[in-house]
């Protein structure tokens, strides 16, 4: 306990934006231990590591390409929300405008479908099945998917696990090649290692 209170003071001190508050959650969770009101200090922590994950997302905003093929980023529909219990934080960016089809990105920590893909990854002549191929970004592999579109036509997105991670680029009227060369401009090792 000493050792995850000292682990979450440090990141208190480093953390810049919204110090005040995670400083008060820890605040609040050291006094409720102390009075043996381990139910509430432990409500403390999960507020804090929410908060905690809040902030690593809105870092991770910051490491996206700007541009996703012909598409620049619409900077206003970024958005990180945290989730208590189920995910950890859900990263949203979009590329283009409202008036066009958007490529969407989202990156979801601590996902529910990350055991699901891995295991699919793992047996590729069955996620390489039709129109789906397996493939690598960055080292990592990635299951790239034929998704019915609008219209009458054929869309694809890319799903890449990162450990309990889940990147998906979503990019509707997109050749399946275009699709896969805008998941290679993400930086997935340095958001590997954010989301750690």
């Amino acid at each position: 306990m000493k050792k995850i209170l000292f682990l979450l003071i440090i990141l208190a001190v480093c953390s810049q934006s919204n110090a005040q508050e995670f400083a008060k959650r820890l605040t609040e969770a050291k006094t409720a231990y102390s009075a043996g009101k381990l139910d509430d200090s432990r409500f403390a922590m999960e507020q804090m590591l929410q908060e905690l994950d809040i902030i690593t997302g809105k870092e991770v905003i910051k490491l996206l390409p700007t541009k996703m093929g012909d598409k620049d980023a619409n900077a206003k529909a970024d958005n990180v929300t945290g989730s208590s219990g189920f995910f950890g934080v859900i990263i949203h960016r979009e590329y283009g405008t409202v008036d066009t089809s958007n490529v969407d990105l989202e990156i979801i920590s601590n996902s529910p479908l990350i055991s699901s893909l891995n295991a699919m990854l793992s047996l590729p002549f069955v996620a390489g099945t039709g129109d789906n191929k397996v493939i690598k970004i960055s080292g990592y592999k990635a299951l790239v998917e034929k998704v019915s579109g609008s219209n009458d036509r054929t869309d694809y997105q890319v799903q890449l696990p990162l450990n309990s991670t889940l990147i998906t680029l979503k990019a509707p009227g997109y050749s399946q090649d275009d699709v896969i060369k805008m998941a290679n401009t993400l930086p997935v090792a340095d958001i590997a290692k954010m989301l750690q």
